[in-house]
């Protein structure tokens, strides 16, 4: 019984402290979030990854009824070897990702926020038959599929992150 009310007045004084330092739920309803939502207009998408990454800010954002902000991006993506084997074969890669970002009010052409989100995944090939020489992989379909599961799991995370980056910076949002 004890051990239960320092626990309780932590949580009391750390709640306390928050609500002193002026913290706010960042979907609050009439939050400065809200200016996020259905009024962002993403550049078009150009190829299956910027589609991916479109896809994911719109299903966050919503579409723009009407357009209000303007996000310009730019993807790009290195695929890195990581796994060998002793033949020196590639067993597994990093998909190491970035989004340059620069985010304006339509109106006033005034950039609110720009920067940079990046992350990574990763992906294995399939195994390798070293037997035969070269070694060779087999199962290429199976590489194939987890090499684009990668790539699309690498542009919802990016998504993701650029939509926490924007949150962060919504309280330019309602001035």
């Amino acid at each position: 019984m004890s051990s239960y009310r320092p626990q309780r007045r932590t949580l009391l004084i750390g709640i306390a402290a928050l609500a002193g330092c002026g913290f706010t739920p960042a979907y609050k309803s009439g939050g400065t979030t809200q200016g996020l939502f259905n009024s962002v207009l993403i550049e078009a998408p150009n190829n299956r990854d910027s589609f991916n990454f479109v896809k994911r800010l719109e299903l966050r954002l919503g579409q723009p009824n009407p357009a209000r902000f303007l996000l310009d991006y730019d993807i790009t993506v290195q695929k890195d070897g990581v796994g060998l084997t002793s033949a020196q074969e590639t067993t597994r890669y990093n998909l190491v990702g970035a989004v340059d970002f620069s985010f304006k009010e339509i109106e006033s052409g005034n950039v609110i926020t720009s920067g940079r989100v990046s992350s990574f995944t990763g992906y294995s090939v399939g195994t390798v038959d070293t037997t035969v020489s070269p070694p060779s992989t087999s199962s290429t379909i199976s590489t194939r599929a987890a090499e684009q599961d990668a790539y699309d799991r690498l542009m919802v995370a990016l998504a993701d992150q650029l939509i926490v980056r924007l949150i962060a910076s919504s309280k330019a949002l309602a001035k």
